[in-house]
């Protein structure tokens, strides 16, 4: 299997995905769009791996590269690739497939719960958090479903936090692959976005002893597996 993940910032890479590739035998590459590298051929990739970053979906002034990155997500999906979305790698499949992005009512960063929705339970994601969890969010956008998604979890902050199409296209609005040193980098980077808000915790509060890296681990090394088993039907 190859895999290719599209990396937005140097700060914000695969993580966790990587060492889950590692240990199936993946192949993997990757385009680092901040540093203008060209993309593959669709024919040379099985995996797209879309990543977060600070940016938004449709600030194509500031970064060009948006406009051919969302062309290049809609014809992996259309050619039938396994395609998953981190943060704003799920804003952009979701604005791919006609599902508007816009500014969400509150910013969302720390260990917050989501819940799986009803119609989770009739997908092939169906228990992929357990019903329900705390995970980590850093965004101030949202997504609206795009056409034939079904809705997966939700958030008392953030009413769209997961979807999928089918069994293959999977966007998820937080982070399941950050471990603590990613982590960190991110709030190194990222400060300016800590401010004093409702759904904001601080540097301390994310890196806490007790912050629940590992069972984060876990939900994604187990919707990985779920995308690995449809990516062989």
């Amino acid at each position: 299997m190859r895999l290719h993940y599209l990396q937005h910032v140097p700060f914000e890479h695969a993580a966790g995905i990587l060492a889950w590739a590692a240990l199936h035998d993946f192949h993997v590459d990757a385009t680092r769009l901040f540093e203008s590298e060209s993309l593959p051929a669709l024919a040379d990739i099985d995996w797209l791996v879309v990543m977060g970053g600070p940016m938004n979906v449709y600030e194509y002034d500031a970064y060009p590269w948006l406009a051919t990155e969302h062309a290049f997500v809609r014809a992996a999906v259309d050619a039938g690739k396994t395609v998953l979305g981190v943060c704003l790698g799920a804003q952009i499949i979701a604005s791919a497939l006609g599902g508007r992005v816009t500014r969400n009512a509150q910013t969302e960063i720390g260990w917050f719960r989501v819940e799986e929705t009803a119609a989770c339970a009739r997908t092939p994601f169906a228990g992929f958090l357990g019903g329900g969890m705390d995970v980590l969010h850093w965004h101030g956008d949202t997504f609206a479903l795009p056409p034939g998604a079904a809705h997966l979890a939700t958030s008392a902050a953030c009413a769209n936090q997961a979807f999928c199409v089918g069994p293959r296209v999977l966007g998820l609005q937080f982070h399941l692959e950050l471990g603590r040193e990613d982590l960190a980098r991110l709030v190194h980077h990222c400060a300016a976005d800590i401010k004093p808000g409702q759904w904001i915790q601080d540097g301390v509060e994310l890196l806490d002893a007790d912050a629940p890296f590992a069972p984060a681990r876990a939900a994604l090394d187990g919707v990985l597996d779920r995308l690995l088993a449809a990516t062989r039907l």
